[in-house]
């Protein structure tokens, strides 16, 4: 059976919110990309309600990649906890905390969500900046760890 890193992770343990390398895969040519593990809520408590993590997936998919270079995907976990962010390279936990803070600030301040229409978006009528802007000022204010199992408070 093909091993899945998420699935290893011992869910009942980590202190969310964090940032998390969570992996790394090079290919034979030598490329290599990295996935982070952006952690919004404790696992097993809580969970994003479908509009706000749709709307925070168009947010973070156009604003992070305004932060850190090289971002190939971010895509919301089944669970609805947080966010997958798939990237070129190889990146620092600190430099991917500091950008997801620019961003959730900046999500805070938005007035208009990008690709909210029929034509650009799956589930178009399917969005809450205002549960998003929540989600993020909460994350905010607990503080982003950069160690899954220890909490910043």
């Amino acid at each position: 059976m093909a091993r899945v890193e998420s699935f290893e992770l011992d869910h009942t343990i980590v202190k969310a919110p964090y940032v998390r390398a969570a992996g790394v895969e090079t290919s034979p040519q030598g490329s290599t990309v990295q996935k982070y593990d952006l952690r919004f809520l404790q696992p097993n408590e809580d969970s994003l309600p479908t509009a706000a993590v749709h709307t925070l997936e168009h947010l973070l998919a156009t604003y992070l990649r305004d932060e850190v270079e090289g971002i190939i995907d971010i895509s919301p976990m089944g669970c609805r906890t947080g966010f997958y962010l798939i990237l070129w390279d190889l990146h620092e936990p600190e430099e991917i905390a500091v950008a997801l803070e620019k961003t959730l600030k900046r999500i805070i301040e938005t007035v208009d969500v990008p690709a909210v229409s029929a034509l650009e978006c799956g589930n178009y009528k399917d969005h809450s900046l205002f549960s998003a802007k929540i989600y993020a000022e909460n994350v905010l204010n607990q503080g982003i760890s950069r160690d899954p199992f220890k909490s910043i408070f």
